[in-house]
């Protein structure tokens, strides 16, 4: 769940990072909260070494071995739910059920899932062929680790994006090695300690905290590498990638939509935007980010919106105390009020929030700005074209589904979409039109938490996808097998050739092949 403007430069130059350690902030309250190492790049070579040693012992652990180790961290993080939802609360500023839903939950799932169905995804696989020259020979295809595979995670989802996406490269029997976002490594590093504490031999999971240095240095040493931030940098990881044709899967910067038709529920679709739109402060790729309505229910919808958008609470507080949390990434505060701010210029209207703000707690002196509902916007609009990733709701009438298609293909992201009508059979139909990785009819985003449903980006919105079989599949390498097992000294098609035999052959494909339709 990528955030597009995401300033991270993991593809900077080669130099070594100056500094030794980095801060690391709580920035619901603007406080230092730890420092980590700056993991330099010849570090990041020398953890690269070790990955690879102990690889073929981690995967020669079978299926069933490294599922053990799984299903135990599965159980520690529900043991040590509090603990790690504090950790992440501390870097990210989300609220405690924005951790326990989006985090905790799809951590807990994900290691249970992978641990039980790694081994179908990555079976060998029998295949069929019509070929005649491979006729009453044994064809398989088989998965086998790419070996040492690279994470570089973003800020927004430290466990669910950034450490998530290392459960699936485990499970395969690949070594990984994780480079947590600057701006919230503390929950990688807590995670680490609990793959150790569940029998992970040592050095088959790396965290490598640091810089863009850091990142880049990453990049050059794995044998893959996964990445979830901005296109931008996205473009910069597949171009330096491209030296050593090491494979990348990106998931990258959404501007997802929602239709809401004539027909529409509109008290559960308005319930439905405002959530997800707001959900971890709007930091989130598939989040709710331009809403189209069809004009017979505009005024309805904006007013149900509007309602409810008035009555969040915003704060760090205990759980149940607040409902929208603090921004994470200080420069993401400045990007969100420039988009407001263009938007009002170019006649929008802002109806709740618009402004940058502390939580109703004035000891919480961080990063916030508060939540917003804009009407009257439009396509000149940043807010309607660029990833704001943060706490706005920009909501636009259309004339009708033709309308709302159209604006909402008009754009070069393609993540996520949901669109809303009673007659479910027609708002799918409107949603196989939508140029979008996942759709959602009568729901959002959601459609993440089903980890066997891929989930990846069209257009610039990424490469690859993750959950599913495409999600473990793409950390491994296919390899084609062929066995004959029953065999004469010489097949008849092998040297010497001979004219009587070339002839047979040649009568032979005309009669397999020759047949076919005339039309």
């Amino acid at each position: 769940m990528a955030g597009t403007e995401q300033v991270q430069d993991v593809v900077a130059p080669q130099a070594p990072d100056t500094q030794q350690e980095f801060a690391v902030e709580n920035p619901a309250t603007g406080e230092v909260i730890a420092h980590c190492p700056v993991v330099a790049p010849e570090e990041i070579a020398a953890m690269a070494r070790r990955g690879r040693e102990v690889q073929p012992a981690w995967e020669a652990l079978g299926f069933a071995g490294r599922a053990r180790i799984l299903s135990r961290m599965q159980k520690w993080v529900m043991d040590h739910q509090d603990e790690i939802i504090a950790v992440i609360r501390s870097e990210t500023g989300k609220t405690y059920e924005d951790a326990l839903l989006a985090e905790i939950s799809y951590g807990a799932a994900a290691f249970g899932f992978w641990a039980k169905n790694a081994e179908g995804y990555l079976a060998d696989e029998k295949v069929k062929s019509s070929a005649v020259l491979v006729k009453g020979k044994k064809l398989m295809l088989r998965y086998r680790p790419l070996g040492l595979v690279g994470v570089i995670g973003p800020w927004n989802y430290p466990l669910t994006n950034s450490f998530g996406d290392c459960i699936p490269a485990l499970a395969a029997g690949n070594s990984v090695i994780l480079k947590p976002s600057e701006i919230t490594p503390l929950t990688s590093l807590k995670l680490a300690e609990g793959l150790k504490q569940c029998g992970i031999p040592d050095g088959v999971f790396q965290v490598a905290t640091g810089l863009g240095a850091t990142g880049a240095a990453l990049v050059d040493e794995v044998d893959m590498i996964m990445f979830t931030g901005s296109t931008a940098t996205g473009k910069k990881v597949m171009k330096a990638a491209a030296d050593t044709l090491t494979p990348v899967s990106l998931e990258l910067g959404g501007k997802d939509p929602m239709i809401v038709l004539a027909d529409a529920d509109v008290e559960r679709a308005a319930n439905t935007a405002l959530y997800y739109g707001m959900l971890n402060g709007g930091q989130t790729c598939i989040s709710v980010e331009r809403v189209y309505v069809e004009e017979p229910v505009y005024d309805e919808f904006v007013a149900k919106v509007t309602e409810k958008a008035r009555a969040l609470r915003q704060g760090a507080g205990a759980p149940g105390s607040a409902d929208v949390g603090s921004m994470t990434f200080p420069p993401q505060v400045d990007i969100v009020e420039r988009h407001v701010e263009d938007a009002k210029a170019k006649g929008a209207r802002v109806v709740v929030g618009g402004s940058r703000g502390m939580s109703a707690d004035p000891t919480h002196a961080g990063y916030w700005f508060e939540p917003t509902i804009l009407v009257d916007v439009d396509h000149t609009m940043l807010a309607m074209t660029e990833e704001t990733f943060g706490p706005t709701l920009p909501i636009m009438k259309v004339r009708d589904e033709e309308e709302a298609i159209r604006m909402a293909n008009d754009s070069p992201y393609g993540l996520g979409a949901s669109v809303f009508g009673k007659d479910t059979k027609h708002a799918e139909a409107v949603a196989r039109r939508v140029e979008a990785g996942a759709v959602c009819v009568n729901d959002a985003l959601v459609n993440y938490s089903a980890l066997e449903l891929p989930m990846g980006g069209a257009k610039a919105s990424g490469l690859g996808s993750r959950h599913g079989a495409g999600g473990i599949r793409k950390y491994c390498q296919q390899q084609a097998i062929l066995v004959t097992r029953f065999s004469t000294k010489k097949d008849p098609h092998m040297y010497p050739y001979s004219a009587k035999m070339t002839a047979r052959l040649g009568k032979f494909f005309k009669f397999l092949y020759g047949r076919g339709s005339r039309d």
